[in-house]
């Protein structure tokens, strides 16, 4: 059976139905995918990294933003929104709009169950073309593991794992260190199911 051709969104009709809509949207190249709630081990974590990146940059020229604001990535026709942004210098917006950034130099994602290998691949691969980034940041909120991508050369990326909560992740591109105990200081990870015997 012949398939209907899926209607193309503008931009400009996605930004207009987000306004209005009850729950958050991505746009990717004319189409919109509703996006996963959160969960409360998210939720504590990006605002205890927030918490504390914001104090440690608040006078380094730096502003962080966080869950609601939109990033708009030109090169490949993204909207979406990263747990955690950083902006050093003056904050670049979508035409005007005070909703939606250009210019992260650093991300942050908190990984779910749903959407851990879009972030680690699709998701970064796009990232990868916002000529600002220079950093990537991935949080588990389901186990002590946090991956930091960060940019060596103009075409090089570098990975380092964190397992413990005694490692200090230290950011490549700003300054700014964080203990994986800070992190995962309010967290509650599921009890491991019981072995039958």
């Amino acid at each position: 059976m012949h398939q209907p051709a899926l209607k193309y969104i503008t931009p400009e009709e996605y930004l207009a139905r987000e306004e209005a809509a009850e729950f958050k949207s991505e746009y990717y190249q004319g189409e919109i995918f509703a996006m996963a709630g959160t969960s409360s081990n998210h939720n504590l974590i990006v605002g205890d990294v927030n918490a504390k990146m914001t104090l440690a940059l608040s006078e380094k020229g730096c502003v962080i933003y966080m869950l609601d604001l939109k990033l708009w990535i030109k090169a490949n026709g993204l909207f979406t929104y990263p747990d955690l942004m950083v902006v050093c210098g003056a904050p670049r917006f979508y035409r005007e709009r005070d909703d939606t950034i250009l210019n992260p130099v650093v991300i942050v994602e908190v990984l779910s169950k749903s959407t851990k290998d879009y972030d680690r691949g699709e998701k970064f691969k796009l990232y990868r073309s916002i000529p600002t980034l220079q950093e990537y940041i991935l949080i588990d909120q389901h186990a002590v593991h946090v991956e930091q991508h960060y940019l060596e050369t103009a075409r090089k990326w570098v990975m380092v794992e964190y397992n413990q909560l005694t490692d200090v992740l230290k950011f490549a591109k700003i300054d700014f260190q964080i203990s994986l105990q800070d992190i995962y200081r309010r967290v509650k990870f599921a009890e491991p199911a019981a072995k039958s015997a």
